[in-house]
């Protein structure tokens, strides 16, 4: 082949085409297994401090503990993606999935899914029964009853999938400390209360979507006005929370008000902003930033 056609080759060729492990990460949906991973870790870190367990003498626990709930977690949204693949189609930012395309097999993704729960709970059992339990917990709530029940049906689903994404710190916890306490409570309700204004921000910013695909979001029965409501009333319930953690010390109690009030603010001027749209976006990337930092600035702090 002369010089000139091996050019053209490669300018014709298309290399955005999605591979086999992009498409695994799709599946399993790589973005909140991360986001679990940085709480899952949290919960185990702080049981860690709190209860003067060796770090090097619990380090098959942490892997045990932060494979297998990344692995519950992975299987999980496989799972979801199996069962609403006959929406996914209707929604731009779901149009793409493998299990829409046809790049897998349904059967396939569903094989896989069940696989890497097995899997993920058999590592948590080897923690403690209480770490397993609660993972098998929020492997129930997330594809039962978030997916399978009140996804479609109910306008309080996205109250109901909060539950799931609240249990990784608690597995972390109970991994190390199965009697668990009021630490690894507080992680888990300010995961469930975060998780609404963050879902709600999402839900507006893809409102007409969800109305394509028949999902009851808030803002798709009960319009933008109520949903920023909603999103006001679980922002101030969020502002509380971070002093049931004074053992973490003055530190993070100043950082997490600060983080609190910062998006209150923000949630109030959405009745400003005539642009609901950019509001709802501006609230969703600071709640990525919000969840990051809190989480994060709690190890930190353990090393002060």
């Amino acid at each position: 082949m002369s010089n000139s056609r091996v050019v053209s080759a490669v300018k014709g060729a298309d290399f955005s085409e999605t591979t086999a492990w992009k498409d695994f990460l799709a599946l399993i949906k790589i973005g909140i297994v991360n986001s679990n991973f940085i709480t899952t870790f949290t919960g185990l870190w702080l049981a860690m401090y709190f209860t003067n367990a060796n770090f090097l003498g619990s380090l098959d626990i942490m892997l045990l503990t932060l494979i297998g709930s990344s692995l519950i977690v992975a299987g999980s949204c496989s799972i979801n993606n199996y069962i609403d693949r006959d929406i996914d189609h209707l929604m731009e930012r779901t149009k793409n999935r493998p299990t829409v395309t046809g790049r897998v097999q349904p059967s396939r993704v569903l094989v896989l899914g069940l696989v890497l729960i097995a899997a993920g709970q058999i590592m948590l059992f080897m923690t403690t029964f209480t770490a397993g339990l609660i993972g098998l917990i929020g492997v129930v709530s997330y594809v039962g009853l978030y997916t399978m029940w009140s996804k479609r049906r109910y306008v309080s689903n996205t109250i109901v999938g909060s539950v799931s994404g609240a249990v990784p710190p608690l597995i972390g916890w109970a991994a190390i400390d199965p009697g668990l306490g009021m630490i690894p409570l507080a992680l888990f309700l300010i995961m469930f209360v975060w998780q609404l204004p963050h879902f709600y921000a999402i839900a507006m910013r893809r409102v007409e979507e969800y109305r394509a695909a028949g999902i009851p979001m808030l803002p798709v029965v009960k319009g933008f006005a109520v949903t920023k409501k909603h999103m006001l009333f679980w922002i101030i319930a969020l502002l509380p929370l971070p002093f049931l953690l004074t053992e973490l010390g003055v530190i993070f109690l100043v950082l997490a008000t600060i983080l609190n009030l910062g998006w209150l603010a923000l949630s109030l001027s959405g009745y400003r902003m005539k642009d609901d749209h950019k509001w709802a976006t501006l609230m969703f990337v600071y709640s990525l930033n919000y969840l990051t930092i809190l989480f994060v600035g709690m190890v930190l702090i353990t090393f002060i």
